[in-house]
């Protein structure tokens, strides 16, 4: 069964738009320079900077009583409060799994955030298994939490899985040169952005997700469509006897992605 895996954060989930309008709303409460924002989007790094880093700051340059826990508590309840699936995204996954693809998320960060942005989007019962770089205690581009999804998605990592498989992320070190060193092939979502890697490349480039979808798709190697669409995401893996791990391993790399 061909497998097709995804990042979370800027890949099915527009990310960095929600910790725009979070950051938005933190001025607004905290009557605080709405021109402060390009500030809030560049110390945040797109999520790859530790929160703690970014809400350190955030304290430092306004003098906030509150500790860095309540603001991380605040910004938790906050990015989630306006983080969505896009329509079409989800129509892009019903369309490969119509066609007869297996689908997963491979997303580094920490477990109970992760968790919730998949389980508050509806994305849990579109697919067929996740992994979670904190509670995996594996970060991408650790080729071994690409064979950690596959599994978890109900396909033994042997064999030719890796043939059969596709990566679409947006994060060059992170999503790209994972597939690469997984012998995985992908599909890398640019936003705009030009290519800046030199030592690895993806198979395909595309704007956007349901773009990336309708590519992997066209491929020569696609399966063929089948009838009905198979139950996924909690149901197979309660059947399949396929834990969640939703406890935080608290000494595990995350990934900083959040």
């Amino acid at each position: 069964m061909p497998l097709l895996l995804f990042d979370l954060d800027n890949t099915l989930l527009p990310r960095d738009a929600a910790f725009r309008a979070w950051a938005q709303d933190f001025l607004s409460e905290h009557d605080l320079p709405p021109g402060d924002l390009d500030w809030f989007v560049t110390l945040d790094g797109g999520g790859y900077v530790p929160r703690s880093t970014v809400l350190s700051a955030v304290r430092r340059r306004y003098g906030l009583d509150g500790s860095t826990e309540f603001l991380l508590a605040h910004y938790r309840r906050g990015i989630n409060s306006h983080i969505h699936c896009p329509p079409r995204h989800m129509e892009a996954l019903r369309a490969a799994r119509a066609a007869g693809w297996t689908l997963g998320i491979v997303s580094n960060g920490g477990t109970r955030p992760q968790l919730e942005k998949i389980r508050r989007t509806g994305l849990g019962p579109m697919v067929d298994g996740w992994v979670i770089s904190e509670e995996a205690d594996c970060v991408k581009p650790d080729p071994l939490i690409f064979e950690i999804a596959a599994q978890r998605c109900g396909i033994a990592p042997t064999g030719e899985w890796a043939a059969h498989t596709w990566m679409v992320g947006d994060h060059a070190p992170a999503d790209i040169a994972g597939a690469e060193l997984a012998g995985l092939r992908s599909v890398w979502l640019h936003h705009g952005r030009p290519w800046a890697e030199s030592g690895y490349r993806p198979t395909l480039k595309a704007a956007g997700l349901p773009e990336a979808v309708g590519q992997v798709l066209a491929a020569r190697n696609a399966p063929s469509p089948r009838p009905g669409i198979r139950a996924g995401g909690w149901g197979r893996r309660q059947a399949a006897g396929v834990p969640v791990r939703e406890s935080a391993l608290l000494s595990a790399r995350s990934g900083a992605r959040g």
